[in-house]
């Protein structure tokens, strides 16, 4: 059974974009050696990639144009995984190995069940807070990036159910960024 782990960038606040939709800007704050590698371990570790169509459409355009050297093995990764997208509006997708579902929890219970390697959650904040309410998230990892930007995007909705998580491991990184991964504790 596989797992499945909400992976993120945030700043100290929260935010996992800027106050306009796709605006990564303090990922540069996070960036260096380090995170590539583990960005790296990650597509080894990954059995499937899932987005909310808003995140899928900034990745696809993205990993399917970019031309960064460094970016390589992460880059050959993205675009060879099979990939999930939550949509109502989307009935299909042209990026390789991409299957688009209006059903997002009914599809990762299946998916969860059937594979062996883990299934990573990126950006898609509402998403993300369905596959919680919905018991289906088993850990979340978020890069916590030195910077504050002021105004965005959270990751973690307001007014949203008390939720606890079990610290699996804290990594500061060279650059100041901190890698926090939690275990969701099950709702007693």
């Amino acid at each position: 059974m596989a797992k499945v782990i909400v992976w993120n960038l945030m700043t100290l606040e929260g935010f996992f974009e800027g106050k306009e939709k796709w605006n990564l800007d303090f990922h540069g704050d996070a960036w260096g050696e380090e995170l590539a590698e583990l960005s790296k371990e990650v597509g080894r570790k990954a059995g499937l990639l899932v987005f909310g169509r808003v995140t899928y459409e900034g990745m696809k355009a993205y990993w399917t144009t970019t031309t960064t050297a460094e970016e390589g093995e992460i880059k050959d990764f993205m675009n060879a995984l099979p990939k999930l997208v939550a949509s109502r509006s989307l009935t299909g997708s042209d990026w390789n190995n991409t299957t688009v579902t209006a059903d997002i929890v009914g599809e990762i219970t299946r998916r969860k069940a059937a594979l062996t390697k883990d299934i990573y959650v990126f950006g898609s904040a509402e998403m993300t807070e369905s596959l919680l309410e919905a018991g289906l998230v088993d850990e979340v990892m978020l890069a916590v990036a030195p910077v504050t930007i002021g105004q965005g995007t959270p990751l973690f909705k307001a007014g949203a159910e008390k939720r606890s998580f079990t610290l699996i491991a804290a990594r500061p990184l060279k650059n100041g960024t901190v890698i926090l991964h939690y275990g969701v504790k099950a709702v007693a």
